[in-house]
């Protein structure tokens, strides 16, 4: 918890000034607060005592002066207002930043095993409640503090009686509060759990919306949502609950301080043992130290809602990325693209059955083969090995005679280029798209890539050029020209070692012939990969592997692979 703290209070650092001067005017907007009711006092038990022509202009001056007080109270709340605010939001930039780059350090295992709803909230929702807690929570509690013990000091000098007869109630409002925050912490976290699988969902559907209409399916979508709507409202239920009773409860508490100094008060008096100008005084500051409590209540809240927000963000801070650059490891320039796999074995987790198994394979550089075999045999797997997306679980991947582990990871991942079935176009232009490949590139650097993907010719014909705007995920393009513009993007890179993960299996006919041209472009003197579902396409290929449950159970070209009437003929012929 210590530790929690000192990480959070961190976030101050760069904003020292900003942070001390917030607690000054705070300082001096709370005792302008609690000057006035002394003038008060003072005007009502000593100046209206004066003759007439000097109590008057006592009491205009005092007058002048508590205007001055409210407009310097005035000032003081604008600035903690503003500057408090642009101090939070630059502490919510600051830790926005930190777990956005956190996020692109994770590997895939991290990404297989979460929804993008929970991450986004945890960048949204829950950096804007840390936020808030950071710039009100000293203000508030700093402000608070010195309003209830300023107001306890003076009103103790003006009677110590009352004062204690007022103040009686505070334990209790303490003990109340102090049980319902637990279960208040409890529901404020429930929330945070169901508005991230809302998230989640809504990104899901919206997602896959095409696939919704295609099916008919809104209705079906409609209730899945309205069931997480549900919970969600079930779980604010439960939390309302609690701050109802809470917020009530201490409501009714504060007002039952001024009823109890209100009687005790007038009991006093007819005593004798109470000037009638104390009593107003205590009326006066009864308001000091009752608002100081309710203040404590909203930060309450927003302590439950801030630090649980917090505990989400350390989450996914304190999740060490799996797959990290060696102490070692060694930076490279280029490559020839010579790849071993020595006695490799792999598994997604622990629990899980082996993907791979004893592999052993040596691809010289410049050399193309293919991979084939059933789904789940491990062909991507085996391909995702290679850039370190994971690392293996036994054996090791050598490139030019260097275990890959050994080597940083940025330097090896510009050496591969990737071609993937399901192409991931940014909501950006032609241009920036391609770009990606190399984002230093020329504009001409990004169009003479395009001509060698085949691209030039239609992107030339768009309305836009090559500033068209492809909506979402390159929606406004066909399946042929995507592939073109992330064959493009490769060019644009010029790694290497190549890795077409089924990139043509979605296409039709003609358009396979495009891009099969535009492929066997980019593999001229490349290490080359290709996970082939058509096998068709890789006839041509130097070497075939076939790869199964059992690992490489058959390797060689077209035709000795046909004459061996083996695993590779049964799936050729059908």
């Amino acid at each position: 918890m210590e530790h929690k703290w000192r990480r959070l209070l961190g976030y101050y650092g760069p904003y020292k000034k900003l942070f001390f001067s917030d607690m000054f005017f705070a300082v001096i907007g709370a005792a302008a607060t609690l000057v006035i009711p002394l003038i008060v006092r003072y005007i009502t038990y000593d100046v209206i005592n004066r003759p007439g022509g000097e109590a008057l202009g006592v009491i205009l001056r005092l007058g002048v002066l508590m205007i001055g007080l409210v407009a310097l109270e005035g000032f003081c709340n604008f600035y903690i207002a503003y500057f408090g605010h642009i101090m939070g939001a630059r502490i919510e930039h600051d830790m926005r930043n930190e777990i956005f780059q956190h996020y692109q350090k994770l590997s895939f295992t991290f990404y297989d095993n979460q929804k993008v709803g929970h991450l986004l909230s945890r960048v949204t929702s829950d950096l804007f409640d840390i936020s808030e807690l950071l710039h009100h929570g000293p203000e508030d509690v700093v402000i608070s503090l010195m309003k209830f013990i300023g107001s306890f000091v003076i009103l103790f000098q003006v009677n110590r009686t009352l004062t204690f007869i007022a103040f009686a109630v505070i334990p209790f409002i303490v003990i109340y509060a102090y049980h319902l925050n637990i279960r208040m912490k409890r529901a404020f976290k429930a929330n945070r759990a169901r508005i991230a699988d809302i998230n989640s969902q809504i990104e899901d559907s919206l997602s896959g919306i095409r696939a919704v209409k295609s099916f008919s399916n809104e209705e079906i979508e409609m209730e899945k949502f309205r069931e997480g709507n549900e919970r969600f409202v079930e779980s604010k239920r439960r939390s309302y609950w609690y701050m109802g009773l809470y917020n009530s409860g201490l409501g009714a508490m504060t007002t039952m301080v001024t009823i109890i100094v209100l009687v005790a008060g007038a009991c006093l008096i007819t005593g004798g043992r109470l000037a009638v100008t104390d009593l107003v005084t205590f009326l006066l500051y009864i308001n000091n130290f009752t608002e100081p409590i309710k203040k404590l209540i909203n930060f309450t809240e927003q302590f439950q809602n801030g630090y649980t927000g917090y505990e989400r963000f350390l989450e996914i801070l304190d999740i060490q990325p799996d797959i990290t650059d060696a102490p070692d490891a060694v930076s490279i320039g280029s490559v020839k693209g010579d790849v071993v796999f020595d006695n490799v074995s792999f598994r997604y987790q622990e629990n899980q059955d082996t993907v791979l198994s004893h592999i052993d394979l040596h691809v010289p550089a410049g050399e193309y083969i293919a991979i084939v075999g059933s789904s789940g045999g491990g062909k991507t797997t085996l391909c995702s090995l290679i850039p370190r997306f994971y690392d293996v679980d036994k054996g090791r991947i050598l490139l030019d005679g260097q275990d890959i582990r050994k080597i940083r990871i940025a330097d090896l991942r510009r050496q591969i280029g990737i071609v993937q079935q399901d192409v991931y176009l940014f909501a950006e232009d032609i241009m920036e798209n391609i770009r990606y490949g190399r984002p230093d590139a020329t504009d001409e650097e990004v169009i003479e890539a395009a001509k060698l993907a085949n691209a030039h010719d239609f992107i030339s014909q768009l309305p836009d050029g090559y500033h068209t705007d492809i909506g979402q995920r390159g929606v406004k393009l066909s399946g042929g020209q995507k592939q073109r513009l992330s064959i493009a993007r490769v060019f644009l890179k010029n790694p290497a070692i190549l890795i077409f993960d089924e990139a043509t299996s979605a296409l039709d006919n003609e358009s396979e012939k495009i891009v099969q041209q535009s492929m066997e472009a980019l593999a001229k003197g490349r290490t080359t990969f290709i996970i082939a579902h058509r096998l068709s396409t890789i006839r041509n290929a130097k070497k075939i592997l076939v790869l199964t449950s059992r690992g490489i159970e058959e390797q060689g070209t077209h035709e000795e692979l046909l004459a061996r009437n083996g695993v590779y003929a049964k799936l050729y012929r059908g």
